[in-house]
């Protein structure tokens, strides 16, 4: 049975009825650079094509600014397989890519280490 809000893409028992490879038609390489840091952002324009439900979700999830890593954390799928998919609607002008931007900045061991920490209790 499905998980409520998943569709038919995921049994519980099961796990995911679509290999993640599937949804990009097996591509493994998006046709643009995308960082998993890079922002990605909707246009407002309407994809022409057929594209898969993994492409109208990523569209939706994309309707303010936000990071590659984090579309594929909802998607729930491989960082490279959501660059494919993120890649396709930015070829049909459906999504606008920024890239990350770094800041000369000295990093804060203190934040640093505190993120090791919630990362060691997760585990």
């Amino acid at each position: 049975m499905a998980a409520a809000g998943d569709g038919p893409w995921l049994d519980d028992a099961a796990g995911r009825l679509v290999r993640p490879f599937t949804v990009s038609n097996g591509r493994t390489r998006p046709t643009i650079a995308l960082d998993l840091l890079s922002q990605v952002m909707a246009t407002g324009a309407t994809p022409l094509g057929y594209l898969g439900p993994e492409h109208a979700q990523a569209l939706d999830l994309c309707r303010a600014p936000v990071p590659v890593a984090e579309v594929a954390a909802h998607l729930k799928l491989p960082a490279v397989v959501t660059k494919v998919l993120l890649s396709d609607l930015v070829d049909c002008g459906a999504l606008t890519t920024k890239p990350p931007v770094f800041h000369d900045f000295p990093t804060d061991r203190a934040l640093l280490e505190a993120v090791l920490d919630g990362l060691r209790r997760q585990l």
